[in-house]
């Protein structure tokens, strides 16, 4: 089975430019210690595992801080959730909200050097839920566009992911086609072949 990776957001989940000439990462720990009266992890920590592992390409340890049926509906359904691995990308673990006891959404930040060899931020906020193993990842919710409201993906609904990949391409395309409309436009007021041709009219 080919393994797929969801497109949707445009710079952390397609990956970007590889072999880019800027080398080394700057890493940050998730802020606040694992408190003391619980064992596991905190979800700020498990997104940090997370990102660790997408950054160095390891899809398997990736896997590992996604919840037991995240892991098995994207294994049946070919998806790799994460971007290949890219050592020039750089992330930071922000602020940790709790909604209630198992549930949780903590921040992030991906930064890693575009197409056109500038740095780009995606800003990420990853939902998490409490398991007998600990703290995992069954989504995030990210803005893809800034005119558009902020989308949420499902890690443990990979076909509705798909959907929404669709549609963001479809949107991708809509505007990259108006962007070469716009840019096909001769400029407004300027002397073209219609203007000289009127002057010359008897």
């Amino acid at each position: 089975m080919v393994r797929t990776r969801p497109l949707l957001v445009m710079g952390f989940l397609a990956g970007l430019l590889a072999g880019c000439s800027r080398t080394g990462t700057e890493q940050h720990a998730a802020k606040g210690p694992v408190q003391a009266a619980d064992p596991q992890p905190g979800p700020d920590r498990v997104v940090y595992q997370f990102l660790e592992a997408v950054r160095v390409g390891d899809d398997d340890a990736a896997a590992a801080m996604l919840t037991t049926l995240a892991r098995k509906r994207t294994t049946e359904y070919g998806m790799v959730v994460a971007p290949p691995g890219s050592d020039t990308a750089s992330f930071k673990v922000g602020e940790v909200t709790r909604l209630g006891k198992d549930r949780a959404r903590v921040q992030s930040t991906w930064t890693d050097i575009n197409a056109q060899g500038a740095p780009h931020t995606d800003r990420i906020e990853w939902l998490l839920k409490r398991e007998k193993a600990g703290w995992r990842i069954w989504g995030l919710v990210t803005r893809v566009y800034e005119d558009l409201e902020p989308i949420e993906l499902n890690f443990e609904r990979p076909e509705e992911m798909e959907r929404k990949q669709a549609e963001a391409e479809r949107e991708l395309a809509r505007r990259e086609a108006e962007r070469s409309g716009e840019a096909a436009k001769p400029p407004r007021g300027g002397s073209g072949n219609k203007g000289s041709t009127r002057g010359t009219r008897r």
